[in-house]
Formats: C-alpha cells, structure tokens, sequence
C-alpha cells in the first residue's frame, strides 16, 4: 500500500563532535521517505527553491519515492544549521532560514488523495489539519509535532489530535501536551485528546508506545558510533509507517513490530551524516538489525 508524507525538504548543515558537513539534504520529509521506501512505495508533498539539485531529486525517485508532490518554487530550499554537544543528546540551532518552505501551503494532488497511509511531518497544526481535509478516506494518518506548537497553538493542535490516528512526540513533549509529570500518566492522558496511539521517543533510551489496548516499551538499537543524529526521528517514523503500509493491517502484533522496525532503521540514520547512510541501506540491511535487536531485548 502507498504512504504519504507531508513535510520539509532541506539542506542542512551539521556539526557534531564527530565533524561537520555543509548543506547536506535533509528535512522532515526526505529522513521519513527515505526510511518508508525500504517497506513500501512512498508519496513525498513538500516545497524546494530552485536551487534544489537535479541529484537530489534523481536520488529519491530512484528509491521509489514518487516526486509528483514536490513543488519548485522561486527562490531558495529551506536551510538549518545546527551544532550538537559533546554528548549528542542536546543541540542548538545556530541558524534557520525557512525561504521558499515558511509559506508553504500544501496542495496534495488529486493522485494522492486517496492515498490510505499519511504521515505529518512536524510543522503548524493548522497546516497539517490542511492536508487531513485534502485526503478522501484515509486509513491511518499519524502526525509528528513539538513544544513551539503546544506552547503556541495548542488549541489547532488539540483539534488536529481528535482527527487523527497517532501522534509521535518526545518525552518532555508529552508532559508539557497534558500537564502530568509521570510519564505513564502523560501517555494515558494524551490518549484522552483524541488518537489511538501515543509513540513517546526518548532517545538512546528507545520509546514506549500507548494505546488503548496495550502499552509497549522498546529500547534503542545499541549503535556503537552515532556519527549524526539529525533525522533519527523522522527515519523512526518512517520505518513503523512503512512497515504498516506493507502489513495493511494495523494490528496489536504488527504495530509493535512496527516500532520495532522504525527503532532499528533510525539506528542506522545515525550512523552517517546527513541521509547518506540511510540512502545506502537495504531492507536486507533492516531485517539482519530487526533479529540483533529481537535477539538483545530477549536475551536469548
């Protein structure tokens, strides 16, 4: 089955204590398409300026990741630069510049609205509930979303949760969503606003996902290095609602091991600067991570 992805194309420009790349591609939406593809054919929808390379473009297609969404407009992509610290678990933004992507109004095309998988990248609750009302039936759409929306448009955003399936946020994300301290508590609150299903990502510790049925907590792959982990997120994501897609069935067993495969393909994300790592990786790649991490959360 398709997936569809709504979100930002980018060039990014990383500093990590490993070293530095200038203007690699990144953004919400390339990390997602490029992790989906490896289960299932992906729909990207975004905005490049025209200053976004031929390659680049040659690079996702020729990863199953249909273009017809993408939009080129005058002007310049989207830019972030950001340094991490000597831990890699923090990072600050040293500088955004949003060009052609801060008035980006997403027009899915009519190909793509029946599309019966979505994925929101993260980005304004008001422009992501756009895209919901585009689509003609879907089956499952998950939305990613931050503190800046909670903070300052959390009436759009609570709007947004009671229309979708899932919503994908970080630990400290989610107290700040429902005012609980505990994250146990947190994530059954967040389940009252509205959506199934609550992924809670915490970093190298893994995530705990809730639902209505069943809870489910899942640590990390124990990566060695982590080289770059701009987009881990995102390639998490990718990974579990491509898996989905693949499945077409969203059940108990198949959203657990669902987390399961986004874990292990954000793994590898992080593992190389930028995209590139995750651009090079397989699904023979996947599945020989898929059984090391069943193996290590089992112990046997």
């Amino acid at each position: 089955m398709t997936l569809l992805v709504v979100g930002s194309t980018a060039f990014d420009t990383i500093e990590t204590p490993h070293g530095n790349a200038e203007r690699c591609l990144g953004g919400s939406s390339t990390y997602f398409g490029l992790a989906a593809r490896l289960f299932t054919p992906v729909r990207l929808v975004s905005v490049v300026g025209e200053d976004f390379p031929k390659e680049h473009q040659q690079l996702l297609s020729q990863r199953d990741i249909d273009l017809a969404g993408l939009e080129i407009q005058p002007g310049k992509t989207f830019t972030w630069h950001g340094r991490y610290s000597a831990d890699m678990n923090s990072r600050e933004t040293l500088d955004v510049q949003l060009n052609t992507f801060g008035d980006f109004q997403p027009q899915v095309p009519a190909g793509y609205r029946d599309t019966p998988y979505v994925f929101l990248a993260n980005g304004a609750p008001a422009t992501q509930m756009s895209v919901v009302e585009q689509m003609t039936a879907p089956r499952f759409v998950v939305a990613d979303t931050m503190d800046l929306w909670i903070d300052n448009e959390r009436d759009g955003l609570l709007a947004l949760l009671r229309r979708i399936d899932g919503v994908i946020v970080n630990d400290s994300e989610v107290k700040q969503l429902t005012g609980k301290s505990n994250l146990i508590s947190a994530g059954r609150a967040a389940l009252e606003l509205g959506p199934k299903l609550v992924i809670v990502k915490k970093g190298e510790h893994g995530c705990f996902v809730f639902s209505n049925y069943f809870h489910y907590a899942l640590p990390a792959y124990p990566t060695e290095q982590v080289v770059d982990p701009t987009g881990a997120g995102d390639s998490f994501a990718g990974g579990f609602m491509g898996f989905l897609a693949n499945c077409d069935q969203i059940t108990l067993a198949n959203m657990q091991r669902a987390v399961a495969y986004g874990t292990v393909t954000a793994s590898m994300t992080v593992e190389g600067f930028g995209v590139g790592r995750l651009a090079d990786t397989s699904r023979t790649d996947v599945e020989r991570r898929y059984a090391e991490l069943m193996q290590f959360v089992s112990g046997v």
